[in-house]
């Protein structure tokens, strides 16, 4: 957490130096704010838990709890996650990305954000040098990279984006152990688990976890469009 306080106070000295205050990250307007946290933490949380409960009924295998699992490493395991997900929103969503939508506009801005993004966990996941993974990882990470990006344009804040990224990890990292910290709160058994065929294994890997970008994306420039206007009053074309 020292790190992403670090970060803030980085990302406040970089606005502060183009003009801008606290306003620029979504420092403002809490009860806004609340209700984006509270969708955003909803809306990914739901599509991880599809995702797991999915893999589970193709694969033929169920979701016990945990006995090892206790209020300790539920502790550790939101710490760990939180401060993951700050540290990233606060180098990918932050100010850098305020600069990048003034300069390039919120497209190009968005764009490059999600590029960014996508390249990054080839080095977090380890994947270089496996040319299938790392196609893999780019599409999926960049795709929420551009969601994130996007939500950050469009509500004027990191709020939302923090919020969508936190509900993904948290529910599949520590809730249904699909993460780099191990067996968690739930762990899958089943005496008859299946390999899943190929389009089974395309539904889980990629349908459910692309389909959450694509609709926040849609939603965003859609029906909740007229809710708040992306970037109104941020991008050189709006001053």
């Amino acid at each position: 957490m020292l790190g992403a306080l670090i970060l803030l106070i980085i990302n406040l000295l970089v606005l502060g130096w183009a003009g801008q205050g606290p306003k620029a990250l979504g420092l403002d307007r809490p009860g806004r704010r609340a209700v984006e946290i509270a969708a955003g933490l909803l809306v990914a949380g739901a599509f991880a838990a599809l995702q797991m409960l999915v893999l589970a009924r193709l694969a033929g295998f169920e979701w016990i709890p945990n006995p090892d699992y206790s209020l300790p490493a539920l502790y550790e395991g939101l710490r760990w996650n939180l401060s993951s997900v700050l540290f990233e929103e606060l180098i990918f969503r932050g100010a850098l990305l305020w600069l990048a939508i003034r300069w390039l506009g919120p497209v190009r801005a968005t764009l490059l954000s999600a590029a960014c993004f996508g390249a990054y966990h080839w080095f977090s996941y380890g994947m270089l040098g496996h040319p299938v993974a790392m196609a893999y990882v780019f599409v999926f990470t960049g795709a929420f990279g551009a969601m994130l990006a996007w939500a950050f344009a469009w509500s004027r804040g990191v709020g939302l984006p923090i919020a969508l990224h936190l509900g993904w990890n948290v529910v599949s990292n520590e809730a249904f152990s699909n993460g780099p910290l191990g067996e968690r709160w739930l762990l899958a058994a089943g005496e008859d688990m299946q390999v899943l065929g190929g389009g089974e294994q395309l539904l889980v890997s990629v349908g459910i976890p692309l389909a959450l970008p694509l609709l926040v994306l849609l939603a965003m420039n859609g029906p909740m469009r007229r809710w708040r206007c992306p970037l109104e009053g941020v991008s050189r074309e709006k001053e």
